[in-house]
């Protein structure tokens, strides 16, 4: 059984972009999280210990986008999704990244690339 968790609107500052300017003056980005998780041993214990403590996943998220700059929202997906998969107790990630501020010739509301990666499954010998 599989539960999910989600964490939206996270805001942080990246200077990602194909664009020289984008990786000078940098940019607002928004990031969505959707973890597929089993919250049953957490429901029983009632202990932070047995599920996925967001606020400290929060926190490496941010981290995450507000490092090293990549040109490609694709690329800082999978990082954010890497960095959600760390975690042994998250079973598959849906990350979506916001980048409200693309440089688009248009008037437009968001520009939003999401991703779902699941946890590796090794085979057993």
């Amino acid at each position: 059984m599989t539960d999910e968790l989600s964490v939206t609107g996270i805001e942080g500052y990246g200077y990602h972009g194909v664009l020289e300017f984008e990786k000078r003056a940098g940019q607002k980005f928004l990031v969505d999280l959707t973890l597929g998780i089993d919250t049953a041993p957490a429901a029983a214990s009632d202990d932070l210990h047995d599920t996925v403590d967001y606020g400290s996943l929060v926190t490496k998220v941010l981290a995450a986008v507000e490092k090293d700059p990549v040109d490609l929202i694709e690329t800082l997906a999978q990082r954010i999704a890497d960095v959600c998969l760390l975690d042994d107790r998250v079973e598959w990630a849906t990350v979506t990244v916001h980048k409200p501020d693309a440089p688009i010739h248009a008037t437009f509301a968001d520009v939003t690339l999401t991703i779902t990666r699941k946890r590796e499954v090794l085979p057993r010998d």
